[in-house]
């Protein structure tokens, strides 16, 4: 019974470390910046309005936790998601907070546009 225990709160350490990455609001932007398109870090700098050490430091740990990849292009990053659950996350996650607020409050409308729907592509008729 005791080892059953254990098990179990290692995995609800695995499942709370998941989550931790959305903890921190400048990763929250990191994700909305690359919700629908890869981007380079210095794209991501510039968006985000931080500095090249701020949004590194976050880059890395988001890397490390599989939610982002990375690809090497000359001596620039690019920056995708790896874990498309993790931006439909962020959607749920925005989409009921925007539920709750009344229509008329600002918040409501930032929070609908922070991790947009993806386009549909139109089908060949």
């Amino acid at each position: 019974m005791e080892m059953k225990w254990i098990r179990s709160n290692h995995a609800f350490d695995a499942v709370a470390a998941y989550f931790s990455v959305l903890s921190e609001p400048t990763r929250l932007r990191i994700m909305h910046a690359i919700c629908e398109q890869e981007k380079t870090v210095s794209q991501i700098v510039a968006e985000l309005g931080a500095t090249q050490t701020n949004i590194s430091r976050h880059l890395n740990l988001m890397h490390r936790s599989g939610v982002l990849a990375r690809r090497k292009e000359g001596n620039q990053s690019t920056i995708g998601r790896a874990d498309p659950e993790m931006v439909e996350i962020c959607r749920s996650v925005c989409s009921r907070i925007a539920a709750q607020l009344d229509e008329k409050k600002p918040l409501r409308g930032d929070l609908l546009r922070l991790m947009p729907r993806p386009k549909r592509k139109k089908r060949a008729a």
